[in-house]
């Protein structure tokens, strides 16, 4: 009994259903112009099929279809390799490594924050002082550079070493130093204490993840707070990460020298202190207003505030997922 009573039953909903697919039907066919008034029980997409289709008849499309695909792969593949944002800025991680003498030279987890900030400022083109840049070079700044910066450690060693030399002792441990982090994946930055008259210096790209590569600023010219005038805009570690990013001096460390890119006007050596615009320089006959408001010239931190497009393209060169330092771009 109970199995007559399932199959009538069953006969039952399938006459419904099938009731229900023959109205639908004919609705679908006699009443087109009132199909949006039904409501829809599931999600029906007809993109895909539609997609499908033109790209079947059309050459042209399929080929922006499969241009589009290869640059989303390779999109994605950067993203996996873990250091490239959304709008295909490249974000270095930083180790510092702090190496003090005296309170003065053990510089603060704020000071190294702060010190971050102006070279993603910098960097990122959104330096208050961009306002500056002279008319005649608004056309040629670099803007955003889509290179940024986010601190990943800071290693401290205290040391009875009164000064610091260019011969990268503070780099190794078996020298008093600080072996750096990884170097091939990490921007290492080494704080120190006192310098002399040198109040930085970088490797550049040929040296990438060797034992020695990266920055190294002396105490009193890093940051901001704390830091010594002139130069304590944090520009000190703004020009020396130009330098690791593959920039040259601007005025290529010869009289009238080349420093390889086209935008920025030869001039005959490094410019100092505040200079006053325009400042004219005469080379091979023709006199130039040079862009002494670069970062890589050597005046005080307050007068240099800005890359151009070219040094730009040179750095991009660089991290890209093709150039010497493409390391910064994985985990």
């Amino acid at each position: 009994m109970k199995k007559l009573l399932f199959g009538a039953l069953m006969l039952g909903l399938m006459s419904a259903c099938n009731s229900d697919n023959i109205t639908t039907q004919n609705e679908e066919t006699a009443n087109l112009s009132t199909t949006s008034s039904l409501t829809a029980t599931s999600r029906i997409c007809a993109s895909e099929d539609l997609r499908k289709a033109a790209l079947e008849k059309d050459p042209a499309l399929r080929q922006k279809f499969e241009e589009l695909e290869t640059k989303t792969e390779k999109f994605a593949q950067d993203l996996k390799l873990g250091r490239v944002l959304a709008d295909g800025t490249v974000e270095i991680p930083v180790v510092v490594n702090v190496i003090y003498r005296t309170a003065a030279e053990n510089v603060s987890d704020a000071r190294i924050a702060e010190q971050i900030d102006v070279l993603n400022a910098d960097y990122g083109g959104t330096n208050s002082d961009a306002s500056n840049i002279p008319s005649e070079f608004q056309s040629v700044k670099a803007g955003d550079v889509k290179v940024r910066f986010r601190l990943a450690n800071t290693v401290r060693k205290s040391t009875t070493q009164t000064s610091w030399g260019t011969n990268d002792s503070m780099k190794k441990a078996s020298t008093g130093g600080i072996d750096a982090t990884n170097p091939s994946n990490y921007l290492n930055i080494w704080v120190v204490g006192n310098m002399g008259n040198i109040l930085g210096y970088a490797t550049f790209p040929e040296s990438a993840g060797l034992w020695n590569d990266g920055v190294v600023i002396a105490a009193p010219f890093f940051g901001k707070t704390g830091a010594s005038s002139p130069f304590n805009l944090g520009r000190t570690a703004t020009h020396e990460v130009g330098h690791y990013l593959n920039l040259r001096h601007i005025w290529g460390d010869a009289r009238c020298g080349n420093d390889l890119v086209a935008d920025t006007p030869t001039q005959t050596t490094s410019n100092g202190g505040k200079p006053t615009y325009p400042l004219y320089n005469r080379c091979n006959g023709v006199s130039r207003s040079v862009m002494f408001m670069n970062y890589m010239d050597y005046v005080d931190d307050a007068a240099m505030f800005m890359f151009s497009a070219g040094q730009k393209t040179r750095m991009q060169s660089v991290v890209a997922a093709s150039g010497s330092r493409a390391g910064l771009r994985v985990y």
